[in-house]
Protein backbone atom coordinates (compact mmCIF):
# COMPACT_ATOMS: atom_id res chain seq x y z
CA UNK A 1 0.00 0.00 0.00
CA UNK A 2 1.58 3.48 -1.20
CA UNK A 3 1.95 6.64 1.23
CA UNK A 4 -1.16 7.93 -1.12
CA UNK A 5 -2.95 4.82 -1.30
CA UNK A 6 -2.72 4.99 2.74
CA UNK A 7 -4.47 8.71 2.87
CA UNK A 8 -7.43 8.46 0.24
CA UNK A 9 -8.55 5.13 2.38
CA UNK A 10 -8.17 7.03 5.40
CA UNK A 11 -9.91 10.04 4.07
CA UNK A 12 -12.46 7.76 2.55
CA UNK A 13 -13.38 6.05 6.20
CA UNK A 14 -13.21 9.15 7.76
CA UNK A 15 -16.17 9.88 5.35
CA UNK A 16 -18.05 6.80 5.26
CA UNK A 17 -17.98 5.93 9.00
CA UNK A 18 -18.74 9.38 10.36
CA UNK A 19 -15.50 10.45 11.53
CA UNK A 20 -15.07 13.72 9.28
CA UNK A 21 -16.57 15.38 6.85
CA UNK A 22 -15.68 18.45 4.52
CA UNK A 23 -17.05 21.67 5.95
CA UNK A 24 -19.88 22.88 4.15
CA UNK A 25 -19.62 20.23 2.06
CA UNK A 26 -23.64 20.94 0.21
CA UNK A 27 -22.42 24.12 -0.81
CA UNK A 28 -19.17 22.72 -2.81
CA UNK A 29 -17.28 23.21 0.62
CA UNK A 30 -15.09 25.78 2.04
CA UNK A 31 -11.06 24.72 2.02
CA UNK A 32 -9.07 24.16 5.33
CA UNK A 33 -12.70 23.97 7.31
CA UNK A 34 -13.72 20.18 8.48
CA UNK A 35 -16.60 19.07 10.79
CA UNK A 36 -16.19 16.25 13.21
CA UNK A 37 -19.29 13.42 12.82
CA UNK A 38 -20.36 11.24 15.74
CA UNK A 39 -17.65 9.51 15.66
CA UNK A 40 -15.00 12.56 14.91
CA UNK A 41 -16.18 14.77 17.62
CA UNK A 42 -15.99 11.25 20.25
CA UNK A 43 -12.46 10.74 19.10
CA UNK A 44 -11.80 13.84 19.01
CA UNK A 45 -12.60 14.48 23.13
CA UNK A 46 -11.58 11.56 24.10
CA UNK A 47 -7.91 12.37 23.32
CA UNK A 48 -8.82 16.17 24.45
CA UNK A 49 -9.68 14.69 27.69
CA UNK A 50 -6.96 12.05 27.85
CA UNK A 51 -4.65 15.10 27.34
CA UNK A 52 -6.26 17.20 30.49
CA UNK A 53 -5.81 14.30 32.39
CA UNK A 54 -2.67 13.19 31.98
CA UNK A 55 -0.97 16.93 31.95
CA UNK A 56 -3.29 19.02 34.17
CA UNK A 57 -5.79 17.34 36.47
CA UNK A 58 -3.74 14.94 37.92
CA UNK A 59 -0.79 17.25 38.59
CA UNK A 60 -0.82 19.88 41.67
CA UNK A 61 1.08 22.65 39.72
CA UNK A 62 -1.40 23.05 36.32
CA UNK A 63 -4.05 25.37 36.37
CA UNK A 64 -6.92 25.28 34.05
CA UNK A 65 -7.97 28.02 31.54
CA UNK A 66 -10.48 28.69 28.93
CA UNK A 67 -9.74 32.48 27.84
CA UNK A 68 -11.91 34.31 24.99
CA UNK A 69 -11.33 33.37 21.30
CA UNK A 70 -11.27 36.97 20.31
CA UNK A 71 -8.78 39.78 21.72
CA UNK A 72 -7.90 43.14 20.87
CA UNK A 73 -5.53 44.51 18.34
CA UNK A 74 -3.51 45.57 21.19
CA UNK A 75 -2.85 42.15 22.60
CA UNK A 76 -1.15 41.01 18.47
CA UNK A 77 0.48 43.96 18.35
CA UNK A 78 2.44 43.75 22.13
CA UNK A 79 2.84 39.74 21.20
CA UNK A 80 4.67 40.47 17.78
CA UNK A 81 1.88 38.63 15.82
CA UNK A 82 0.93 41.83 13.55
CA UNK A 83 4.71 42.16 12.12
CA UNK A 84 5.73 38.45 12.40
CA UNK A 85 2.92 36.26 12.05
CA UNK A 86 3.46 36.20 8.02
CA UNK A 87 4.06 33.83 5.28
CA UNK A 88 5.34 34.80 2.11
CA UNK A 89 2.21 35.10 -0.71
CA UNK A 90 2.44 35.10 -4.37
CA UNK A 91 -0.73 36.13 -6.28
CA UNK A 92 -1.57 35.11 -10.05
CA UNK A 93 -1.65 38.15 -12.17
CA UNK A 94 -4.45 36.16 -14.53
CA UNK A 95 -6.99 34.16 -11.89
CA UNK A 96 -5.98 35.83 -8.94
CA UNK A 97 -5.12 32.81 -7.12
CA UNK A 98 -2.71 33.08 -4.18
CA UNK A 99 -0.25 30.59 -3.36
CA UNK A 100 2.72 30.62 -0.20
CA UNK A 101 6.12 31.22 -2.51
CA UNK A 102 7.91 28.40 -1.12
CA UNK A 103 4.96 26.02 -2.20
CA UNK A 104 5.24 26.78 -5.87
CA UNK A 105 7.99 26.18 -8.82
CA UNK A 106 9.08 28.78 -11.17
CA UNK A 107 7.09 31.48 -12.56
CA UNK A 108 3.66 30.94 -13.02
CA UNK A 109 0.83 29.70 -11.85
CA UNK A 110 0.41 25.78 -11.62
CA UNK A 111 -3.66 26.24 -12.66
CA UNK A 112 -3.72 28.37 -15.39
CA UNK A 113 -0.04 29.40 -16.08
CA UNK A 114 -0.34 33.01 -15.66
CA UNK A 115 3.02 34.87 -14.47
CA UNK A 116 3.35 34.85 -10.33
CA UNK A 117 4.12 38.54 -8.73
CA UNK A 118 6.51 38.81 -6.51
CA UNK A 119 6.17 37.53 -3.30
CA UNK A 120 4.74 39.42 -0.19
CA UNK A 121 4.31 38.98 3.31
CA UNK A 122 1.31 38.10 3.91
CA UNK A 123 -0.46 38.43 7.88
CA UNK A 124 -2.30 35.19 8.81
CA UNK A 125 -4.90 36.47 11.57
CA UNK A 126 -8.19 36.78 10.82
CA UNK A 127 -9.51 40.52 11.93
CA UNK A 128 -12.50 40.61 13.89
CA UNK A 129 -14.71 44.08 13.40
CA UNK A 130 -16.15 44.76 17.01
CA UNK A 131 -19.17 46.43 17.79
CA UNK A 132 -22.11 48.24 15.44
CA UNK A 133 -19.96 50.90 13.45
CA UNK A 134 -17.28 49.25 11.25
CA UNK A 135 -13.89 49.67 11.99
CA UNK A 136 -14.56 51.14 15.01
CA UNK A 137 -12.70 48.85 17.22
CA UNK A 138 -10.25 45.95 15.62
CA UNK A 139 -10.11 42.64 17.12
CA UNK A 140 -8.72 38.92 15.98
CA UNK A 141 -9.63 35.70 16.33
CA UNK A 142 -6.92 34.56 18.27
CA UNK A 143 -3.85 32.62 16.07
CA UNK A 144 -2.62 30.69 18.99
CA UNK A 145 -4.21 30.16 22.27
CA UNK A 146 -0.42 31.25 24.30
CA UNK A 147 -1.33 34.67 24.53
CA UNK A 148 -4.59 34.20 26.38
CA UNK A 149 -3.04 32.53 29.10
CA UNK A 150 -0.15 34.75 29.65
CA UNK A 151 -2.87 38.29 29.69
CA UNK A 152 -4.17 35.82 32.37
CA UNK A 153 -0.90 35.40 34.11
CA UNK A 154 -1.43 38.16 36.62
CA UNK A 155 -4.68 36.60 37.68
CA UNK A 156 -3.64 33.25 38.43
CA UNK A 157 -1.23 35.12 40.60
CA UNK A 158 -3.54 36.88 42.12
CA UNK A 159 -6.10 34.30 43.00
CA UNK A 160 -3.95 31.58 43.75
CA UNK A 161 -0.58 32.50 44.66
CA UNK A 162 1.64 29.62 42.99
CA UNK A 163 4.62 28.66 43.60
CA UNK A 164 7.28 28.19 40.74
CA UNK A 165 7.18 26.59 38.80
CA UNK A 166 3.93 26.04 37.77
CA UNK A 167 2.09 26.28 34.44
CA UNK A 168 -1.44 27.69 32.99
CA UNK A 169 -2.60 25.06 30.39
CA UNK A 170 -5.98 25.76 27.89
CA UNK A 171 -7.33 23.85 24.86
CA UNK A 172 -9.51 25.59 22.48
CA UNK A 173 -9.98 26.63 19.32
CA UNK A 174 -7.36 29.09 16.99
CA UNK A 175 -7.67 30.35 13.67
CA UNK A 176 -5.02 30.85 10.43
CA UNK A 177 -5.96 32.31 6.99
CA UNK A 178 -3.84 29.77 5.43
CA UNK A 179 -3.08 30.50 2.02
CA UNK A 180 -3.12 27.34 0.99
CA UNK A 181 -4.63 24.72 3.69
CA UNK A 182 -4.08 21.19 2.54
CA UNK A 183 -3.70 17.66 3.48
CA UNK A 184 -6.92 16.67 5.42
CA UNK A 185 -6.81 17.64 8.61
CA UNK A 186 -3.02 18.75 8.82
CA UNK A 187 -3.36 22.74 7.86
CA UNK A 188 -6.81 24.07 7.57
CA UNK A 189 -8.08 27.53 8.66
CA UNK A 190 -10.06 26.53 12.14
CA UNK A 191 -8.18 24.04 14.23
CA UNK A 192 -8.23 23.08 18.07
CA UNK A 193 -4.94 23.31 19.93
CA UNK A 194 -4.08 21.84 23.56
CA UNK A 195 -0.89 23.50 25.08
CA UNK A 196 0.46 25.20 28.12
CA UNK A 197 3.05 27.84 29.80
CA UNK A 198 5.14 26.90 32.37
CA UNK A 199 6.22 29.61 33.79
CA UNK A 200 9.98 28.98 35.73
CA UNK A 201 13.16 30.67 36.73
CA UNK A 202 15.44 31.57 33.74
CA UNK A 203 17.98 29.59 35.72
CA UNK A 204 16.55 26.46 35.20
CA UNK A 205 14.68 26.85 31.66
CA UNK A 206 17.17 23.53 30.11
CA UNK A 207 15.94 21.18 32.95
CA UNK A 208 12.31 21.91 32.67
CA UNK A 209 12.86 22.23 28.94
CA UNK A 210 14.30 18.66 28.53
CA UNK A 211 11.53 17.26 31.11
CA UNK A 212 8.77 18.56 28.88
CA UNK A 213 10.46 16.75 26.30
CA UNK A 214 10.43 13.58 27.71
CA UNK A 215 6.89 14.27 28.82
CA UNK A 216 5.25 14.68 25.02
CA UNK A 217 7.44 11.39 24.37
CA UNK A 218 5.48 9.92 27.02
CA UNK A 219 1.63 11.46 25.73
CA UNK A 220 2.95 10.07 22.20
CA UNK A 221 2.80 6.97 23.34
CA UNK A 222 -0.26 6.82 25.52
CA UNK A 223 -2.22 8.39 22.89
CA UNK A 224 -1.03 5.50 20.32
CA UNK A 225 0.79 7.46 18.10
CA UNK A 226 3.79 5.01 16.47
CA UNK A 227 6.76 6.21 18.44
CA UNK A 228 9.12 4.87 15.39
CA UNK A 229 7.41 7.22 13.24
CA UNK A 230 8.26 10.36 15.33
CA UNK A 231 11.11 12.39 14.62
CA UNK A 232 12.60 15.50 16.86
CA UNK A 233 14.43 18.43 14.91
CA UNK A 234 15.92 21.04 16.58
CA UNK A 235 14.46 24.18 14.85
CA UNK A 236 17.58 26.67 13.33
CA UNK A 237 17.47 30.00 15.11
CA UNK A 238 16.63 31.11 11.27
CA UNK A 239 13.21 29.60 11.45
CA UNK A 240 11.83 29.93 15.00
CA UNK A 241 9.38 32.16 15.85
CA UNK A 242 10.01 35.44 16.50
CA UNK A 243 9.61 34.70 20.33
CA UNK A 244 11.47 31.35 20.60
CA UNK A 245 15.32 30.92 21.69
CA UNK A 246 14.53 26.96 21.44
CA UNK A 247 12.60 24.74 19.72
CA UNK A 248 11.92 21.28 18.83
CA UNK A 249 9.59 20.07 16.39
CA UNK A 250 8.28 16.42 16.76
CA UNK A 251 7.91 15.91 13.75
CA UNK A 252 5.33 12.54 12.63
CA UNK A 253 5.83 10.58 9.21
CA UNK A 254 2.42 11.49 7.73
CA UNK A 255 1.03 9.77 4.66
CA UNK A 256 2.08 12.86 2.35
CA UNK A 257 6.03 13.14 4.16
CA UNK A 258 7.56 13.95 7.39
CA UNK A 259 5.57 17.40 8.66
CA UNK A 260 5.53 18.45 12.25
CA UNK A 261 3.32 17.03 14.45
CA UNK A 262 3.72 18.98 17.92
CA UNK A 263 6.25 22.09 19.28
CA UNK A 264 8.32 22.65 22.07
CA UNK A 265 9.63 25.95 22.60
CA UNK A 266 11.57 27.80 24.98
CA UNK A 267 9.67 31.08 24.73
CA UNK A 268 11.70 33.29 27.39
CA UNK A 269 10.05 35.97 29.18
CA UNK A 270 9.40 37.33 25.32
CA UNK A 271 5.40 37.38 26.05
CA UNK A 272 5.00 38.81 29.48
CA UNK A 273 7.81 41.38 29.14
CA UNK A 274 6.34 42.56 26.16
CA UNK A 275 2.41 42.73 27.76
CA UNK A 276 3.67 44.15 30.48
CA UNK A 277 5.55 47.49 28.60
CA UNK A 278 2.01 47.53 26.71
CA UNK A 279 -0.28 47.38 29.43
CA UNK A 280 1.68 49.08 31.97
CA UNK A 281 0.59 45.99 34.37
CA UNK A 282 3.21 44.36 36.39
CA UNK A 283 3.96 40.97 35.06
CA UNK A 284 6.43 39.97 37.84
CA UNK A 285 6.38 37.34 39.93
CA UNK A 286 7.16 37.90 43.72
CA UNK A 287 9.69 35.55 45.42
CA UNK A 288 8.91 35.13 48.98
CA UNK A 289 12.07 37.01 50.19
CA UNK A 290 10.66 40.22 47.74
CA UNK A 291 12.85 40.09 45.03
CA UNK A 292 10.61 39.91 41.60
CA UNK A 293 11.72 39.35 38.16
CA UNK A 294 9.50 37.88 34.51
CA UNK A 295 9.44 33.98 34.50
CA UNK A 296 10.58 32.54 31.49
CA UNK A 297 8.53 29.95 29.78
CA UNK A 298 8.29 26.39 28.36
CA UNK A 299 5.49 25.84 25.93
CA UNK A 300 4.06 22.58 24.73
CA UNK A 301 2.31 22.74 21.93
CA UNK A 302 -0.28 19.91 20.99
CA UNK A 303 -2.73 20.42 17.75
CA UNK A 304 -5.68 18.41 18.19
CA UNK A 305 -6.76 17.60 14.79
CA UNK A 306 -3.07 16.62 13.69
CA UNK A 307 -3.46 14.62 16.70
CA UNK A 308 -6.72 12.83 15.17
CA UNK A 309 -4.51 12.49 12.07
CA UNK A 310 -1.50 11.17 13.18
CA UNK A 311 -3.72 8.35 15.61
CA UNK A 312 -5.60 7.26 12.28
CA UNK A 313 -2.79 6.97 10.76
CA UNK A 314 -1.04 4.95 13.06
CA UNK A 315 -4.00 3.00 13.74
CA UNK A 316 -5.04 2.16 10.19
CA UNK A 317 -4.36 -1.91 9.52
CA UNK A 318 -5.50 -4.25 7.04
CA UNK A 319 -4.69 -7.46 7.66
CA UNK A 320 -6.67 -11.29 7.50
CA UNK A 321 -8.67 -12.95 9.82
CA UNK A 322 -10.24 -15.82 9.61
CA UNK A 323 -9.48 -16.23 5.65
CA UNK A 324 -11.17 -13.27 5.33
CA UNK A 325 -9.38 -9.56 4.66
CA UNK A 326 -10.51 -6.68 6.61
CA UNK A 327 -9.71 -3.12 7.53
CA UNK A 328 -9.54 -1.49 10.91
CA UNK A 329 -8.31 1.01 13.33
CA UNK A 330 -5.85 -0.47 16.31
CA UNK A 331 -7.19 2.08 18.27
CA UNK A 332 -6.05 2.17 22.13
CA UNK A 333 -9.31 1.78 24.26
CA UNK A 334 -8.97 5.20 25.86
CA UNK A 335 -9.72 7.35 22.83
CA UNK A 336 -11.79 4.30 20.61
CA UNK A 337 -14.68 6.72 19.96
CA UNK A 338 -17.21 3.62 20.72
CA UNK A 339 -15.64 1.20 23.75
CA UNK A 340 -18.24 -1.82 23.05
CA UNK A 341 -20.72 -2.67 20.63
CA UNK A 342 -23.85 -5.09 21.90
CA UNK A 343 -25.92 -6.80 19.29
CA UNK A 344 -28.44 -9.80 19.64
CA UNK A 345 -27.13 -12.95 17.11
CA UNK A 346 -30.43 -12.45 14.66
CA UNK A 347 -32.07 -9.27 14.79
CA UNK A 348 -35.61 -11.17 13.94
CA UNK A 349 -35.47 -12.99 17.41
CA UNK A 350 -37.83 -11.34 19.93
CA UNK A 351 -36.17 -13.03 22.89
CA UNK A 352 -32.55 -12.47 21.83
CA UNK A 353 -33.42 -8.67 21.07
CA UNK A 354 -35.07 -7.99 24.20
CA UNK A 355 -32.07 -9.67 26.14
CA UNK A 356 -29.64 -7.66 24.34
CA UNK A 357 -30.97 -5.11 25.07
CA UNK A 358 -31.15 -5.36 28.60
CA UNK A 359 -27.17 -6.33 28.30
CA UNK A 360 -26.62 -3.26 26.31
CA UNK A 361 -28.51 -1.02 28.83
CA UNK A 362 -26.35 -2.49 31.63
CA UNK A 363 -23.48 -1.88 30.46
CA UNK A 364 -23.96 1.83 29.56
CA UNK A 365 -24.24 2.57 33.10
CA UNK A 366 -20.93 0.97 33.68
CA UNK A 367 -18.49 2.25 31.18
CA UNK A 368 -18.86 5.04 28.49
CA UNK A 369 -19.87 5.19 24.93
CA UNK A 370 -21.57 2.17 24.31
CA UNK A 371 -23.20 1.02 21.22
CA UNK A 372 -26.04 -0.86 19.80
CA UNK A 373 -25.46 -2.23 16.25
CA UNK A 374 -27.83 -5.06 14.75
CA UNK A 375 -27.77 -4.10 11.51
CA UNK A 376 -26.65 -7.33 8.89
CA UNK A 377 -25.38 -10.33 9.80
CA UNK A 378 -23.16 -10.92 12.80
CA UNK A 379 -20.17 -11.12 10.48
CA UNK A 380 -20.90 -7.64 8.83
CA UNK A 381 -21.11 -6.25 12.37
CA UNK A 382 -17.89 -7.45 13.44
CA UNK A 383 -16.38 -5.82 10.57
CA UNK A 384 -17.82 -2.46 10.48
CA UNK A 385 -17.10 -2.49 14.74
CA UNK A 386 -13.47 -3.53 13.56
CA UNK A 387 -13.26 -0.28 11.13
CA UNK A 388 -14.17 2.37 13.74
CA UNK A 389 -11.75 1.15 16.21
CA UNK A 390 -14.24 -0.71 18.91
CA UNK A 391 -12.11 -2.87 21.09
CA UNK A 392 -14.96 -5.48 21.71
CA UNK A 393 -17.82 -6.51 20.51
CA UNK A 394 -20.58 -8.28 22.54
CA UNK A 395 -23.13 -11.14 21.27
CA UNK A 396 -25.79 -12.10 22.65
CA UNK A 397 -26.82 -15.47 21.53
CA UNK A 398 -29.20 -18.76 22.83
CA UNK A 399 -27.07 -19.86 24.72
CA UNK A 400 -27.08 -16.25 26.76
CA UNK A 401 -30.56 -17.30 27.67
CA UNK A 402 -29.69 -20.54 29.35
CA UNK A 403 -26.86 -19.37 31.54
CA UNK A 404 -26.84 -15.27 31.36
CA UNK A 405 -22.80 -15.79 29.71
CA UNK A 406 -22.71 -13.60 27.07
CA UNK A 407 -19.54 -13.81 23.87
CA UNK A 408 -16.61 -10.56 24.00
CA UNK A 409 -14.65 -11.01 20.76
CA UNK A 410 -11.51 -8.93 21.23
CA UNK A 411 -10.76 -6.36 17.76
CA UNK A 412 -7.50 -7.18 17.33
CA UNK A 413 -6.81 -10.91 17.92
CA UNK A 414 -10.63 -11.67 16.82
CA UNK A 415 -10.91 -14.38 19.82
CA UNK A 416 -13.82 -14.93 21.80
CA UNK A 417 -14.48 -15.89 25.63
CA UNK A 418 -17.78 -16.19 27.05
CA UNK A 419 -18.31 -14.18 30.08
CA UNK A 420 -21.23 -14.05 32.81
CA UNK A 421 -23.50 -11.12 32.03
CA UNK A 422 -23.11 -10.33 36.01
CA UNK A 423 -19.26 -9.83 35.33
CA UNK A 424 -19.35 -8.30 32.05
CA UNK A 425 -19.19 -4.22 33.01
CA UNK A 426 -16.30 -5.04 35.54
CA UNK A 427 -13.93 -6.99 33.18
CA UNK A 428 -14.80 -4.24 30.41
CA UNK A 429 -13.98 -1.32 32.84
CA UNK A 430 -10.62 -3.29 34.43
CA UNK A 431 -9.88 -3.72 30.79
CA UNK A 432 -10.17 0.06 30.03
CA UNK A 433 -8.21 0.77 32.82
CA UNK A 434 -4.76 -1.51 31.59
Amino acid sequence: MTETDLMEKIVSLCKRRGFVYQGSEIYGGLAGTWDYGPLGVALKKNIENLWWRQFVSSRDDMYGLDSSIVMPEVVWAASGHLEGFTDPMVECAKCKHRFRSDQVEGEHCPECKGKLGKPKMFNLLFPVDLGSTVGASRGYLRGEIAQGMFVNFKNIIDSFHPKLPFGIAQSGKAFRNEIAPRDFLFRVREFDLMEFEYFVNEAEWEKWFEYWRNEMWGWIESVGIKKDSVHELNVPEDERAHYSKRTIDFEFDFPFGRKELYGLAYRTNYDLSKHMEKSGVDMQYAEEDGSKFVPHVIEPTFGLGRTVLAVLASAYTEDELGGEKRTYLKLKSAIAPVKAAVFPLLKNKPELVAKAREVYQALKKEIPQVMWDDNGNIGKRYRRQDEIGTPWCITVDFETLEDDTVTVRDRDTGEQERVPGIELGAKLSALLAA
